[in-house]
């Protein structure tokens, strides 16, 4: 009998950000003065993937979406819009001899939670497994952003692939290709009480960020409607939100927010659908101090914050307006209203194998 086939596991978290999105988008970060900045934090809902080398052909599946590509070779990768980012990764990083490569989700596409950053890095991760390589994780960062603005062409910023890669709490600092990366101090003790205070809302619409993208740039690059004025503004939250996280401040955290979500809106009017307005009366009548889109807003999630003894009612506001409120489904139970559960994560990218002698061993 032959050796079991080696599979290698990569996860990786998406995340909340809290001000300055946009700003790292290298339109505005490599040329505007002052550069981009943002803040983040990673969660504990993960992009999963799993490689295993071998069979002589490439087999692709998004279990998530329930999407599949067969290829004979590498040379057949066409990018046509069905797993673009898994052929790129492919194209990066090859592996000789066949792969199959299997991702999941923890969210829906389209949630703003920066899925599509956290699936660059594990596909990254585990094809450099898959080739006994190793990057550290500002380089598996760096190439899922290369992934996606270089071998893809696709518009986006740097922050979601960061988030994922490293975990945790990070203000980043963006300008001329550059990443400056600063820790923030925020302890797993802080960061559970954060949590207490805060709840992530499906709106039950797949966020159709390419097309607000293109509305946004094009009208910035026209100097057009302020919104070069608005995603400065957003950027220059990301001092005084990082001092209040830090500070443990959750009250001047929530004021930031609410700041970012104001200028969030200035950029495009899809920022806000119907959905996300009435998700956002509603939990603020239920006595949520600040609301905030997630990612580029337009669908996908809402960040909610108020105090920690609202919660539940706050839950139940978001809740309500999904029954009898049309709203769409995200699949898989992903319906608007819908809160998510989560926590803080501060591993970032993780990877593993398992079969042939390796067991169950973690990298």
């Amino acid at each position: 009998m032959g050796r079991p086939a080696v599979t290698f596991h990569a996860r990786a978290p998406v995340r909340i950000d809290f001000a300055g999105g946009w700003s790292d988008v290298p339109d505005f970060a490599d040329m505007h003065t002052g550069g981009g900045a943002v803040v983040n934090a990673a969660i504990s809902l993960y992009v999963r993937v799993e490689c295993t080398p071998g069979g002589g052909k490439f087999r692709l599946h998004a279990e998530d979406v329930g999407e599949r590509v067969f290829l004979q070779a590498p040379a057949d990768i066409v990018y046509d819009g069905k797993l673009d980012l898994h052929k790129a990764a492919l194209n990066m990083l090859p592996v000789a001899g066949g792969v199959e490569i299997i991702s999941s989700s923890d969210v829906p596409a389209g949630s703003g939670l920066g899925a599509s950053g956290a699936l660059d890095v594990a596909l990254l991760q585990a094809l450099a497994l898959c080739r006994r390589e190793r990057f550290d994780p500002v380089d598996l960062a760096e190439m899922g952003f290369h992934l996606e603005t270089g071998e893809l062409k696709m518009a986006g910023g740097r922050q979601d692939q960061y988030g994922a890669a490293l975990g945790g709490f990070h203000a980043f600092s963006f300008g001329s290709g550059d990443v400056t990366v600063r820790t923030l101090d925020v302890t797993p003790e802080a960061a559970e009480e954060l949590a207490g205070h805060m709840a992530i809302v499906y709106t039950g619409q797949s966020h159709f960020s390419s097309q607000t993208h293109d509305r946004v740039w094009k009208a910035y690059h026209a100097n057009q409607q302020g919104v070069g004025e608005a995603i400065a503004v957003m950027r220059d939250l990301v001092g005084p939100l990082s001092d209040s996280l830090e500070a443990g401040d959750w009250r001047g955290v929530a004021r930031a927010l609410d700041e970012n979500w104001v200028q969030q809106q200035r950029l495009d009017a899809t920022i806000s659908t119907p959905a996300t307005r009435e998700i956002e009366t509603a939990v603020r009548d239920a006595g949520a101090w600040a609301v905030k889109a997630a990612g580029a807003g337009a669908g996908g999630c809402l960040i909610v914050m108020g105090p920690a003894d609202r919660q539940l009612e706050i839950r139940r506001a978001a809740k309500a307006q999904g029954v009898g409120g049309g709203g769409g489904r995200g699949g898989r139970g992903w319906g608007r209203g819908r809160t998510l559960d989560w926590s803080f994560d501060f591993a970032g990218v993780t990877s593993w194998e398992t079969g042939g002698d390796a067991g169950n061993r973690s990298g």
